[in-house]
């Protein structure tokens, strides 16, 4: 009888660190790796280790990974084929009536477990016509919502607390809830009180300067107003700065009799 010989299984999974480190490099210049990781070797290396915690190979890691809001998260098919994979789980059942999506499970030694997601509950999350895959494919977006609640539920250790990645993408971001949120109004600002005492220091000034046609109480009021509160009282005293145009007629009359008899 002939030797079989079996060949080993060729991987390119890393066994040390700087093997991951020149591997995570190599891939990151490729332009068939998902866009997430493309000149991002960084988040390579980050995926490929949440993989072989997860007894991902690299190369499942960078397909079942996806990096959404800054967080790393498993696409459904992943989850379901993880937890199906391990020894932990006798059965997994999804069915839809059309209005409600169930994923019926169980674990191992322990009763069987339910979860559901109807359109009801969609509505109330929000998420019911939502612009996206929600309005597009309502049935597969139900079945994923109960598919995440059961496994991750049920199945915590196998998936070591991944979320879903159809999950978190209905998750709002934090620009986002600060811009459903309604602005507070902005609170009037309050002005300090003008002070009688610097009225009465420069009314003398500010009559000369109305007299002289270089200002108006009008315009000092504008101003006034723009730094301070200014009551009814001072308003009036401003304005009563301003010559009576009578007075005004008088003395400039005045004014010319006196100088024509200087002269």
């Amino acid at each position: 009888m002939s030797e079989l010989t079996i060949k080993p299984t060729f991987s390119l999974a890393p066994q040390n660190l700087d093997d991951a480190l020149r591997f995570a490099d190599f891939l990151a210049a490729s332009d068939i790796v998902p866009k997430d990781f493309q000149k991002k070797p960084a988040n390579i290396l980050v995926a490929v280790q949440w993989g072989m915690e997860l007894g991902l190979q690299p190369m499942q890691a960078m397909q079942s990974i996806a990096v959404i809001n800054g967080r790393p998260s498993l696409w459904g098919d992943a989850v379901i084929a993880l937890v199906r994979s391990s020894p932990l789980c006798e059965y997994v059942y999804e069915t839809d009536d059309g209005e409600t999506a169930s994923c019926r499970v169980k674990r191992v030694g322990e009763e069987e477990q339910t979860r559901t997601f109807s359109m009801t509950d969609a509505q109330q999350a929000g998420l019911k016509g939502k612009q996206g895959p929600w309005a597009q494919y309502p049935k597969r977006m139900r079945q994923m919502r109960a598919r995440s609640f059961a496994l991750r539920d049920v199945f915590p250790d196998v998936l070591r607390g991944m979320p879903m990645a159809e999950e978190v993408q209905d998750i709002p971001t934090e620009r986002e809830l600060n811009q459903s949120l309604p602005r507070k109004a902005e609170e009037p600002k309050v002005l300090p009180a003008y002070p009688d005492s610097k009225l009465d220091e420069n009314a003398d000034k500010w009559r000369a300067m109305i007299a002289a046609n270089r200002t108006s109480p009008e315009h000092l009021l504008t101003n006034l107003v723009s730094k301070y509160t200014v009551t009814p009282e001072q308003e009036e005293r401003i304005r009563a700065l301003a010559p009576i145009e009578g007075e005004a007629t008088n003395a400039n009359q005045t004014d010319k009799g006196s100088g024509g008899g200087d002269s």
